[in-house]
This record gives C-alpha cells, sequence and structure tokens, in this order.
C-alpha cells in the first residue's frame, strides 16, 4: 500500500531531513521496501527521479544538504521522493502554498507532467481554487469539514452555485482588465466557527447572506443539479 500511494507535505523546509543529504533522502525510501539490489541500482534509480522533477545534472545536487536548495528545488525533492516507489496516487497536501508565486506555477507544471507522464492520480488539498485548473477533473469544496459543492472542474469554477464556492472564486484576482468589473464581489459574515463548535444545521449558515430559518436547524444533504454537480443547498 506504501508503495502505490506517497505523500508531498505543505512545507518544502520541514518535510525533508536537515541532516541527510539529497541522495539520502531518496534512498531512503528504496532501502526501507527493499528496492535496488546494489548501491549502483538505487544510483540509477536515484538520479532518474531527479531528472524527471528538473533537478539536473543530478551529480551537481545529490551531496547538497536541503539548506543548500531553494524553497522550489526542495520541493521537487519532495516530489522526487513520492515518485521514486512508482506510486499510482499522491495525496498533495497545499504543496505550492508556501512557496513563491514566481515558483508555485512551475510546480504545478511539474505536476502535470508527472500525472501525465506517469498516469497519477491526485488529491489535490488546496485553498486557492483557481490553480485546481492546471491538472484536475473533479473538484470538492469543503467547509467546516463538509462538503458543500462537487462536480466537475468545468462546471464548479464556471458555474458555482453554493454561495462559500461563489465567495472563493470572487476572492481570486481576475486578470483581463475588462474583465473586472464583471466579478462581483459576494459578501460573507463575520469569522470562520471554531472547529471544535461547530455552528448546527448547515455550518455556512452563520456567515451566509442567503440563509433561512431553516437553515439553522437541517443540515442540508448534497443535491445533483446536473452533469454530477452537487450542492449542498436547497436554494440555489
Amino acid at each position: 500500500y506504501r508503495k502505490e500511494v506517497q505523500m508531498v507535505y505543505q512545507d518544502p523546509f520541514a518535510s525533508i531531513n536537515p541532516r541527510f543529504r539529497i541522495y539520502d533522502v531518496l534512498e531512503e525510501p528504496l532501502l526501507i521496501h527493499g528496492i535496488g539490489e546494489s548501491i549502483h541500482e538505487r544510483e540509477e534509480l536515484i538520479f532518474r527521479a531527479l531528472e524527471e522533477v528538473k533537478i539536473t545534472p543530478p551529480e551537481d545536487y545529490i551531496h547538497r544538504h536541503p539548506h543548500m536548495l531553494s524553497g522550489g528545488q526542495r520541493q521537487r525533492v519532495s516530489f522526487a521522493r513520492a515518485t521514486i516507489l512508482g506510486p499510482s496516487f499522491i495525496i498533495a497536501d497545499e504543496p505550492v502554498s508556501m512557496l513563491d508565486v514566481s515558483i508555485r506555477a512551475e510546480i504545478l507544471e511539474l505536476m502535470r507532467d508527472l500525472q501525465r507522464n506517469k498516469g497519477l492520480t491526485y488529491l489535490y488539498i488546496t485553498h486557492d481554487i483557481s490553480t485546481s485548473r492546471f491538472f484536475a477533473q473533479n473538484i470538492a469544496v469543503m467547509y467546516l469539514g463538509r462538503i458543500v459543492e462537487m462536480g466537475s472542474v468545468k462546471e464548479v469554477i464556471d458555474n458555482p452555485l453554493h454561495p462559500y464556492t461563489k465567495a472563493l472564486l470572487s476572492a481570486v484576482p481576475e486578470p483581463i482588465p475588462e474583465r473586472r468589473d464583471l466579478i462581483k464581489e459576494i459578501p460573507i459574515k463575520g469569522e470562520i466557527p471554531s472547529a471544535a463548535d461547530i455552528p448546527s444545521g448547515c455550518r455556512f449558515h452563520p456567515r451566509c447572506v442567503v440563509a433561512k430559518d431553516a437553515c439553522k436547524h437541517e443540515e442540508p444533504e448534497l443535491i445533483n443539479k446536473g452533469n454530477g454537480h452537487l450542492v449542498a443547498c436547497p436554494y440555489v
């Protein structure tokens, strides 16, 4: 199971052992799972994994320690570590949120290339809903641990139904000047409630501008609005 499912963490500065060389970081999973009968075989796998994530030439990096790499390079090493075992499924938890904006697109493109070349499936966790377009087919929007909207990326992003989804998308900067006036801000009241004290009924109702009295008492079920587009709100 562990060979099939791997994880890439949010913080590239904390997810790699600072005492390990990059070679050691990538050799560790091979040793744990008994892959590579010789040092030469393991070295070939390590070099190939680094080349696949554009850390080249590998021989210039394998003896470096993590502090000698940039945040983007460390995250590339994290993806090399995750893919070196040949998994089919990778959980990527906010993999670009701690990187400079200039680097984020490069890592997203890397993820897309790995997905295409290796046939990977991602569970991509993000607070930046706009980045899901890079490689996702389906998207689920969650609020306080509850899915409030789900469907294909095209359906959810081009035709958002739930007030929370609309608010998320309205917060995304519009790069086309001519369209900026068309994007209206969706107001949200108050602050996010504590996860230890979740509101009764619909979890979003204290902040929702279209909430009804029933929303305070009844937790809505996901309703199919067609084309596999599900939304947990009876008033949209």
